[in-house]
């Protein structure tokens, strides 16, 4: 009598590992197409339009988008100024280097901006037409007023968990302390949210008192055990 031969171990063990591979691959997938759609929305300023505008504290600010591989020179200097002018001094002797970094990460194409103008007044903001509200600008100085800060933002996997990932929160020192920060940070939460981001995550540097302050103390936001910072 012919006896038929059982499956051994190995074959099923075989099979166990290619179901998990499959699954690894297929999340994966799914956590890039995520990612991708995130960053291909270049204005998600246009799902929060009450967020374009800031009218407390004696402050007037008009908020825009933009794309890091997108920026005109004048913007990148003005970007570079206010970096070293804020972080300069918490960094010390290594600021020469992160300097360099912050340059590099400034321009790539998957970094996301909120520019942060001073609105000429609050009623000329509030009556721009759509066309001018879409017209291109190539100046940090323009018809909605100076800029006075940004956010550089980026959708990535940390941990291969979909993340909102804050690089910069950067305000002039005539804006700070007025609600501007916080503001920003909604709206941060909910660009996050709308585009199924697990969580917003950002570093800062230890020695950044008031970064570490703003963070944890007015945001009650979690720390990062790790401790390395970056805004």
């Amino acid at each position: 009598m012919e006896s038929k031969g059982l499956p051994s171990n190995h074959s099923n063990d075989n099979r166990e590992n290619r179901v998990k591979r499959k699954e690894v691959l297929e999340k994966k997938k799914a956590m890039d197409e995520l990612i991708k759609s995130a960053s291909a929305d270049k204005d998600p300023l246009s799902s929060f339009p009450s967020f374009r505008h800031f009218d407390r504290n004696g402050l007037s600010i008009y908020l825009k988008s933009g794309c890091g591989d997108k920026l005109s020179s004048s913007i990148k200097q003005y970007i570079m100024r206010l970096l070293k002018a804020n972080m300069e001094a918490p960094y010390g002797f290594e600021w020469p280097t992160e300097e360099k970094v912050k340059r590099s990460e400034m321009v790539a194409p998957e970094a996301r901006y909120i520019f942060v103008h001073e609105a000429p007044s609050a009623s000329t903001s509030e009556i721009l037409t759509m066309s001018e509200r879409k017209r291109p600008s190539n100046n940090c100085v323009e018809d909605r007023g100076p800029m006075v800060g940004f956010v550089h933002y980026r959708f990535t996997l940390e941990e291969k968990i979909p993340v909102l990932y804050v690089y910069e929160l950067q305000l002039e020192p005539c804006v700070q302390a007025k609600g501007l920060g916080n503001f920003l940070m909604q709206l941060i939460e909910l660009i996050a949210c709308k585009n199924r981001m697990s969580a917003v995550v950002l570093t800062v540097q230890k020695a950044n008192s008031l970064a570490m302050n703003f963070y944890l103390n007015k945001l009650r936001s979690q720390g990062d055990p790790r401790g390395n910072k970056r805004s």
